[in-house]
Parts: structure tokens; sequence; C-alpha cells
């Protein structure tokens, strides 16, 4: 009776509604009267949506989806998205096939149940993809950082060895140093002689 009412007074729209942090949305999916606010008044909260999972989480009442889609409910083009992502407006589809004759209630049910099978099978090869690809840039980050630890430690080894022989030349040059002082007195004396 509430929601016949409702249809007759007002426009009803389903439609996001902004909740979380700046730069971390978090949405309701309510039914709302058209001409209340982004974020104001809503009749029922019918799921919730965040975007900031990868692939994005979608909590949805599916029934009262479909329920406020046969009321007349009018989805924005975002929640038209979200709805057909889980199915709602295909029940909604098929519960009109039902109404109409054209097919019986166990019917539907089995396509609903089919394609929601194979919705989660895509969703679930989606996560498995991106926990490989996931796993498979850390195992590449990870040869890289080896890769670089190789390559600082052999610099380092190889500027060790040059220091080595840098002390080891600065050794061998004073001991050459002190010889070539002694020889030059000698030579003096042997000019000092020759003279006399």
């Amino acid at each position: 009776m509430y929601l016949k009412l409702i249809k007759k007074i007002m426009s009803v729209k389903i439609r996001l509604q902004r909740h979380g942090k700046k730069g971390k949305p978090f949405y309701w999916i309510v039914a709302a009267d058209a001409r209340s606010k982004r974020d104001g008044k809503f009749l029922e909260k019918i799921g919730t949506y965040n975007p900031n999972t990868n692939p994005a989480t979608i909590d949805l009442n599916l029934d009262g989806a479909v329920q406020w889609l046969h009321n007349g409910a009018q989805p924005t083009d975002t929640a038209r998205a979200i709805l057909s992502y889980k199915g709602a407006l295909l029940k909604h589809h098929l519960d009109g096939g039902v109404r109409k004759g054209a097919l019986t209630q166990e019917q539907a049910d089995a396509k609903l149940a089919a394609w929601l099978e194979s919705k989660a099978g895509k969703v679930d090869a989606k996560k498995a993809g991106l926990s490989k690809a996931d796993a498979d840039a850390k195992a590449k980050a990870l040869k890289a950082e080896k890769e670089a630890n190789e390559k600082r430690i052999a610099a380092q080894a190889e500027a060790a060895k040059a220091a080595e022989a840098v002390v080891e030349e600065e050794v061998e040059a004073p001991a050459d140093a002190e010889a070539a002082v002694e020889e030059t007195p000698a030579v003096e004396e042997n000019n000092e002689e020759t003279e006399a």
C-alpha cells in the first residue's frame, strides 16, 4: 500500500548516495524521491557500493531492488550499471515474462541462477588474474632488487680492491723515495771530490 501511494505521489529514483571520506568514496544504493538532494532523505537503502577495491565491492538486496523496479523506480546511469551487474535488471525482465505467461517461475529462477553462476565465475577469474598479476609483479620487483644488490656488492668489492692497490703503491713509493734520498748525497760528494 505504502509503495503504491509513493508511486502515485512522487517519482522515485534508484541512485547512489555518497559517503566515506575525501578521496575514498563509499556509496549507498538508495531509492529516493527524485526531488531530494543527493545525500539527503531516502526511502530505502538497497545496498552498498565500494569502488576502492579491485574489483569493486557491491552488496545489493536483489529482491528489494527488483521490488522498486516493479513499482516504477528509475535508476540513474551508474545505478543501472550496478543493477545490471548484480542481475536485478535481468530478474525484473524475467518477472515481466512470468507475468505475461511467456515462461514459468521455475524457468525464470533457473535462468537467473545460471546467469548468476556464470557471472560469479567471471568475477572469480578476474580476482585470480589480479592476484596472479600481483604475485608476478612482486616476484619481478624482488628479482630486480636482488640484481641491484649484487651490482652494489660487486661495486663495493671493486672499490675495496682499488683502495688496497692504492695503499700498496703508497707503501712501495716511500721505500723508493728513501733509496733516492740516500743516493743523492753520495752523488754530491763525488761532485765535490772532482772539483777539488
